[in-house]
């Protein structure tokens, strides 16, 4: 009834090659796992122990959390973050994700910021004032 398949059959020598194929492709399949996910993976490790091995008091970081701080004491396990003068924090070393580069935690970025606001609510004062009937002021233009 189907022909094709005897004959496929009488030819018993082909059996052999097909379990040396399916190791063939399981060897590919891992050598594009091992070069597309498990070296790469390896590199960022090794990078991020580089990177808590070089820590120093002073280096301003950031964690994984987003905590943003500089670096004031340097423990086994364990970081003291100043995150705003006088505010201590402790963390511990593999929450660290990067070191920002100097300068980025500057201590009058807090004033530059408390600044801002206060020019902006004065400006949003004087820009509402208003004429004892209740209409914008003139401002003699």
């Amino acid at each position: 009834m189907y022909p094709l398949i005897n004959d496929a059959h009488a030819q018993g020598g082909a059996t052999g090659s097909a379990g040396m194929d399916l190791l063939i492709m399981v060897g590919i399949f891992f050598l594009i796992m091992y070069f597309m996910i498990i070296r790469p993976q390896n590199k960022r490790n090794r990078e991020h122990r580089q990177l808590l091995a070089s820590l120093a008091r002073g280096d301003e970081i950031v964690t994984s959390g987003g905590l943003f701080g500089r670096v004031l004491q340097v423990e086994e396990s364990f970081v003291r973050l100043e995150v705003q003068r006088g505010v201590e924090v402790k963390v511990q070393k593999q929450a660290i994700n990067s070191v920002m580069p100097k300068g980025t935690f500057g201590d009058d970025a807090g004033k530059e910021a408390a600044a801002g606001k206060t020019s902006a609510k004065t400006s949003a004062k004087t820009s509402s004032k208003t004429s004892a009937k209740g209409t914008p002021a003139k401002d003699g233009r």
